[in-house]
């Protein structure tokens, strides 16, 4: 009865936490790969397209954007032109819209662990904590990633697979599904695939298991014909998404060509000079670093299980010789066994790539609670448990880069506030050592030509000094001709606020946003503990004035 109330109040903490919203800043993906191009294309707001939805490349299907980010912007769309209140939309809105769709999805993985439990000898109801209670579930699946996407998936992969793999090893035959089972199957197998080519990782072992468990006697023959058995779902699928793919990109004309988003993505991604663009690492940086990082003590606990299996399988082999112990599969085949395939097979297909983010392992957490959860002993270490979960969900949820999108939110406030109309006003928004702003936050209607967002990255300073001058000496914005109120705002971490006083503007304002911590520029332990801590764990947006070097004419030096 404990664990069921912790796990509904973990679920209505997830959906209430989603709503305030979330102020951490996970990676640029969560907005650039679905809601940044919906918006553009469903509410035409003015947006950053990425180079992966450009139709030269044409690297990810629309599908899923469409389906989560897309039909809340249409409902949006919707209100704003048929309900009693129009002007709802706002960056809020925007940001929270998208987020409460998956918030609902994340739903779908507690449903498959509830089914999935009995099934595979896990306690139900410790290992629906686990998943509720975990900061990946908190924090990751209620984001628009593609890859929490495939995390549902996969989990419902298992849901599916799972009845015929864990048949009784007394039994006479397996049970058998009904005939559209083999058609459901392909069609999850082909959505996943062309939602993250990376599924097949993931459903390698679950499909698998279900085909020698599905034959009386496994064997080459039978493992094709159940194979077969999934091509007309997943030839169908496939064909909607290409449909559909190929409308979006090359358009409704009868002479557009079909759009391949899955071969255009292994395209880009098997070249080693396009991964080393977004950052190369070891090779076992997901079994030494991204599991810990996401999981904990979880993940030791699967490698200490893993550790076991392999001990008690090389005691049988010298028993009982290699051949012998695969006839009898009574080591291979228990549940135990599965769920550490289930862990560590995807893991170590994904390791053979040299881009390795944390992300990439969330599917991972449904067969991990389950491994973790056994009917016959309680969960250990629940306060190392918990620490380790409540820190990850303020790092990530709250901390992490977490003051970008309150101040979007800030700056949508500063653009839209009522101005005279005898004087138009033009901003410029120049972001500096943060991530990349997701425009649509702002909210504006379509390109405005009194709003300048420039994202400068992690520039040196010389450069970003060059840029403040080059902004300030545009022609509406001089004095001799001015036929604008220019406003220049610049957005920038505490920690390099510095390089800002290089550049001899005066500061007209300054608002700042707490908590806001950058890795890329993190603070020093001095300026933690010294009385401007909350400066330094800050994002500054500051509102500079004219330079007198440019009020006057005269040369910069």
């Amino acid at each position: 009865m404990a664990s069921r109330v912790l796990w509904g109040s973990l679920g209505l903490f997830r959906l209430v936490w989603c709503l305030l919203p979330q102020t951490g800043y996970v990676h640029p993906d969560e907005f650039f790969q679905s809601p940044e191009v919906m918006a553009e294309d469903i509410l035409g707001v003015e947006a950053a397209r990425p180079w992966e939805f450009q139709p030269s490349s044409s690297c990810r299907t629309v599908v899923f954007p469409l389906l989560t980010s897309g039909s809340a912007f249409w409902l949006l769309r919707l209100w704003e032109e048929w309900g009693p209140w129009p002007g709802l939309v706002s960056g809020y809105v925007l940001l929270v819209g998208p987020r409460l769709l998956l918030t609902a999805l994340s739903f779908a993985l507690d449903v498959a662990v509830y089914h999935l439990a009995p099934l595979w000898g896990a306690e139900r109801w410790n290992a629906l904590v686990l998943l509720s209670g975990s900061y990946v579930t908190l924090v990751f699946y209620t984001r628009t990633f593609s890859n929490a996407i495939e995390g549902l998936l996969f989990a419902w992969l298992l849901v599916l697979v799972s009845r015929r793999v864990a048949w009784s090893p007394t039994a006479k035959k397996p049970a058998s599904g009904p005939w559209w089972h083999g058609w459901l199957l392909g069609g999850i197998v082909a959505a996943g695939f062309f939602n993250r080519p990376t599924f097949l990782a993931f459903a390698l072992v679950p499909l698998f298991l279900w085909g020698i468990c599905g034959a009386i006697n496994p064997g080459f023959r039978s493992l094709t014909k159940e194979a077969l058995g999934l091509l007309p779902g997943a030839t169908l699928t496939a064909a909607v998404f290409v449909a559909v793919d190929s409308w979006y990109f090359s358009g409704p004309s009868i002479s557009s060509t079909l759009v391949l988003t899955p071969a255009n993505f292994l395209h880009y991604n098997l070249d080693p000079q396009n991964l080393a663009r977004h950052g190369t690492h070891l090779r076992l940086t997901h079994l030494a670093v991204n599991g810990f990082l996401l999981f904990g003590i979880l993940h030791a606990q699967a490698l200490w299980a893993a550790w076991q299996q392999l001990q008690a399988c090389l005691q049988a082999f010298a028993r009982m010789g290699f051949l012998r112990v695969l006839d009898a599969r009574s080591l291979l085949s228990s549940p135990r066994a599965h769920l550490l395939l289930l862990y560590f097979m995807p893991l170590t297909l994904l390791s053979a790539f040299s881009h390795q983010e944390a992300r990439f392992l969330i599917p991972l957490v449904v067969p991990l609670v389950l491994l973790c959860s056994p009917q016959t002993r309680p969960v250990p270490c629940k306060g190392t448990l918990i620490l380790f979960n409540v820190l990850g969900a303020v790092f990530f949820g709250c901390l992490h880069q977490g003051g970008l999108v309150p101040g979007l939110q800030h700056l949508e406030r500063v653009v839209h506030a009522p101005a005279p109309p005898s004087v138009p006003t033009h901003y410029t928004l120049l972001f500096t050592h943060t991530y990349m702003p997701p425009r649509h936050l702002l909210h504006l209607s379509g390109p405005r030509a009194y709003v300048e967002l420039v994202d400068m990255a992690g520039t040196e300073d010389q450069v970003l000094c060059q840029a403040l001058n080059n902004v300030t000496r545009q022609p509406a914005c001089q004095v001799a001709t001015r036929s604008w109120l220019c406003r220049l705002f610049v957005v920038t971490p505490g920690t390099t606020r510095s390089a800002l006083e290089k550049c001899s503007f005066p500061l007209r304002s300054e608002t700042l946003m707490f908590p806001h911590l950058t890795l890329e520029d993190p603070p020093a332990l001095s300026s933690l503990l010294s009385g401007a801590w909350r400066t330094h764990l800050s994002l500054h947006i500051l509102e500079l004035g004219e330079k007198p070097d440019n009020r006057t004419g005269k040369p910069l030096l």
